[in-house]
């Protein structure tokens, strides 16, 4: 028999090939599976612990303390940045998000050894039960931001939810595709996932997180430099968060000058929603395109 009629007489009898299937599509068609991973990996990263997901509010409150602490009250942004406390975390958030969905993605093809090298499941829902796990831990930083938020006088409308919408979607489009490049190439070398943990501590930095981004633009306004930070993904999302959280009370609140700049230099870097949204589509069909063509030798890779 030739080897076109063994294929058509194993599809016939629902056999295929390893990696012949949906792509990017696998975690959508295969939602069972999904859901099972998903409850897997909660399981296995809480099991033995007392807190439990109460751990989603512990460690965010910590971070958040440490730079109020050091960058609000000892260098003083507190006091030229209205409700710098929302800022700073509407901030963290996004990068919380961004590192645990990129970390998590990474190792979830090498933290899933036995199951990817013994049986066959569609290779995509490791990276994706991975992004689900850390956007369910997102929820609990986005409700305390929330009714922080609430009680120094937010009060959204239309031109918040949709900063909101465009942030969010374009954060886990684009770090869902970093990851599930990063995951392919972790499966041959380790040393990727050290990388990867590199690239997350210098984007806490990188992005107008911790400080105002009018900063930025007095040091570097007008040059290669000051294009390439305006133009980068995190630092887009970051900006809408801000213009979803902050930005609107801030502008009622007096603001300083140093404030005033942060709020209109942030509102502009915000306007490029487009760019980052296109750039995020076009790193996740990169890292989806990479991945579909590494899964076939993932089993002999681990």
């Amino acid at each position: 028999m030739s080897r076109t009629a063994l294929n058509r007489e194993e599809k016939k009898q629902g056999w295929r090939e390893p990696g012949d299937d949906a792509g990017w599509l696998n975690p959508v068609k295969e939602r069972f599976l999904l859901h099972l991973l998903v409850k897997k990996e909660l399981r296995v990263r809480y099991r033995g612990s007392v807190l439990g997901m109460a751990w989603s509010y512990v460690k965010p409150a910590a971070q958040f303390l440490v730079f109020f602490i050091a960058l609000g009250v000892f260098l003083q942004l507190n006091r030229s940045m209205p409700a710098y406390a929302v800022y700073l975390f509407s901030g963290i958030v996004v990068i919380n998000l961004f590192g645990e969905v990129f970390g998590n993605c990474t190792r979830s093809i090498s933290s899933n050894a036995p199951l990817v090298s013994k049986i066959y499941l569609p290779s995509e829902l490791f990276p994706w039960s991975s992004a689900v796990v850390a956007i369910i831990h997102f929820i609990p930083q986005l409700l305390v931001l929330t009714v922080g938020s609430l009680v120094f006088g937010w009060r959204p409308g239309l031109t918040e939810a949709a900063s909101f919408a465009a942030g969010f979607t374009i954060l886990v489009i684009f770090t869902v595709g970093l990851g599930m490049l990063a995951a392919a190439l972790n499966a041959a070398f380790r040393d990727v996932e050290n990388f990867v943990d590199l690239i997350i501590m210098i984007a806490t930095w990188a992005s107008p997180i911790l400080y105002p981004v009018s900063l930025v633009h007095k040091e570097m306004g007008g040059s290669v430099l000051w294009s390439l930070y305006a133009h980068n993904p995190l630092t887009i999302v970051v900006e809408l968060f801000h213009s979803a959280f902050w930005r609107g009370y801030a502008r009622t609140a007096h603001p300083s000058e140093q404030a005033q700049a942060a709020i209109d230099i942030g509102s502009s870097v915000a306007g490029l929603w487009w760019f980052g949204l296109l750039t995020a589509i076009a790193t996740f069909i990169v890292g989806a395109l990479v991945f579909d063509r590494a899964k076939r030798s993932f089993a002999q890779e681990l």
